[in-house]
């Protein structure tokens, strides 16, 4: 309808996928290095998980076309409404396994054979079945069978399960744990940024030709990457909406007001159709709860008291009482008096030891012992070696907001309060509705929007971070030895790096290490210090770290 007038070849934003759409994003481009770097080392199972619309099969479509048909034997099981008989057959024939029969043992046998006869010739096959959440237990049992045909030195399948976010629950069940433990490579698709938002956005506009065509105001692409929260299923259909909207007003100016027309659009479209389905569902429903609460009755009285009770308590809740109570627990303070409660409060003690006990805060998420008030800590600069005693490393801080949530990290800020001479300091402990959760609270307050805290923060402040692998503090190009080799394997990990482990820190490791930091949006000098280190460890999932958005680990 709008292709003309935007000067489109083809719809920029259609929701089937496409691969000359295809755009990895940086959390896409990490998964996919996880999965190759799983099939590459034959690790046997690999997870991935996400959101729905978060761009896993976009993952795992770019995964099988880099798999060469001269090196690999690829097939993709997408059906999760299979019994485990099913399941072979829908194998073997992707993999073109020529059978006659529906016999379990049978079609394995087959499977094995061509297994071998793959392995012999130099192939590795890769099964990725995609939509797991939705299998059966005896499915999943049987996978976990396929994967025990193998030789006495590796498995002689890849297997890549990819699915929502309730695959990860069901791992966790006591019947799955033989399944769970053979998974040795796991990522979590996180969805996009904003930065990433735009860059998909501006990206699926070239392909379709029209990008002179058609603007995004700075506005509405703040407004689509609020509502899709990144995923790119959701973008696309906010943003087909929003051409659609600008189309109508004869503008090729996509402003704030008509990315808000679209979007409020796309909600009336699901509110009308959530009506539709209800009208549908109402009177089955209405028999339905007339039988069961028959039934509860006599069978079950005590059901009906829990009701009533569940009642009682959520009639209770909508009480104007309820509303000042929740109010204590947040009061509304002006920046004035913010100002003044963070300075009584944080002014109790001295520089030393307010600096003490932030670094106790951090060292409990790290489960190390504090630094007791005996009164050795007598400046600041004491801390580093605080930390070195507990095998633990600080890095000192110094930039902006968005940088420091980029370590995602439990952190010490560095604050400037008034009437009180030197520093002090306050722990920033999480993130909880784009708010700032700290320690400890001021004024009864756990949490502060970022404008609150900003005229008192320096930019200053330091985290702590633990080295596992036990690297130098700064490595160089030119040296050599086991530690550039751990750092290889790291640069590997992370999907930065793909050249043989040389154990030498040379051109190919000097440009992962760049790629590595260009993706984490920090100077890319090819030299690991401290930041590029932390941040190379916490990109990597095996290596458990406190997050502000996780909590503690």
């Amino acid at each position: 309808m709008y292709l003309d007038f935007y000067g489109f070849r083809e719809k920029p934003f259609n929701l089937t996928p496409d691969p000359r759409f295809v755009f990895l994003s940086k959390n896409h481009r990490e998964a996919f290095a996880h999965l190759l770097y799983g099939i590459n080392n034959r690790a046997g199972f690999m997870a991935l998980t996400g959101e729905v619309g978060s761009g896993k099969t976009t993952v795992l479509r770019a995964l099988l076309s880099q798999l060469d048909a001269d090196h690999h034997r690829t097939a993709l099981i997408f059906n999760p409404c299979l019994s485990p008989p099913e399941l072979l057959q829908s194998i073997t024939r992707e993999f073109g396994i020529p059978t006659c029969t529906s016999h379990s043992p049978s079609l394995l046998e087959a499977l094995n054979l061509f297994l071998l006869q793959q392995n012999a010739e130099g192939r590795t096959v890769v099964l990725v079945i995609d939509e797991v959440q939705n299998l059966e237990a005896g499915v999943l049992e049987q996978i976990r069978l396929i994967s025990n045909l193998e030789t006495d030195r590796e498995k002689l399948i890849q297997i890549v399960l990819s699915g929502q976010p309730e695959f990860a629950q069901l791992l966790k069940r006591e019947e799955m744990r033989q399944l769970s433990q053979r998974i040795t490579v796991r990522y979590h698709l996180q969805p996009m940024d904003f930065q990433d938002t735009v860059d998909y956005i501006n990206h699926r506009l070239e392909v379709a030709g029209g990008r002179g065509g058609v603007i995004f105001s700075q506005w509405a692409l703040r407004r689509i990457y609020r509502y899709s929260r990144g995923l790119p299923r959701l973008i696309n259909a906010a943003c087909d909406r929003m051409l659609l909207a600008g189309y109508a007003r004869d503008t090729a100016r996509i402003s704030f007001r008509i990315a808000e027309a679209g979007i409020k659009d796309m909600r009336k479209d699901a509110a009308s159709n959530t009506r539709k389905r209800s009208l549908i569902l109402i009177p089955a429903l209405v028999m339905l709860v007339i039988f069961l609460a028959a039934g509860t009755y006599y069978a079950r009285p005590d059901l009906i008291d829990r009701f009533n009770a569940w009642q009682r308590v959520e009639a209770t809740q909508k009480q104007p009482g309820a509303t000042g109570e929740q109010a204590k627990k947040n009061p509304v303070l002006t920046v004035d008096d913010l100002s003044r409660a963070m300075a009584a409060e944080l002014g109790k003690v001295s520089e030393s030891e307010s600096a003490r006990r932030a670094f106790n805060t951090l060292a409990a998420f790290w489960q190390v012992p504090p630094v007791p008030d005996d009164g050795r800590l007598r400046q600041v600069d004491g801390l580093e070696r605080e930390a070195l005693d507990r095998s633990l490393r600080l890095y000192r801080f110094s930039g902006n907001l968005g940088a420091l949530l980029r370590f995602d990290c439990p952190a010490v800020l560095e604050l400037t309060l008034p009437g009180i001479p030197g520093k002090r300091f306050l722990s920033l402990v999480g993130m909880e509705n784009e708010r700032l959760l700290f320690d400890p609270p001021i004024a009864g307050r756990k949490s502060l929007a970022f404008s609150e805290l900003e005229r008192h923060w320096s930019g200053q402040g330091f985290l702590l971070w633990k080295d596992p692998l036990n690297l130098p503090a700064v490595i160089s190009p030119g040296v050599e030895g086991g530690p550039i080799k751990r750092l290889q394997v790291l640069l590997k990990e992370a999907g930065a790096y793909s050249r043989p482990l040389t154990g030498v820190y040379d051109d190919d490791t000097i440009s992962a290490v760049k790629k590595f930091q260009s993706s984490r949006g920090i100077k890319q000098d090819g030299i690991v210090g401290g930041k590029t280190l932390m941040l190379l460890y916490r990109s990597i999932d095996r290596f458990e770290v406190p997050r502000l958005t996780a909590g503690r680990k």
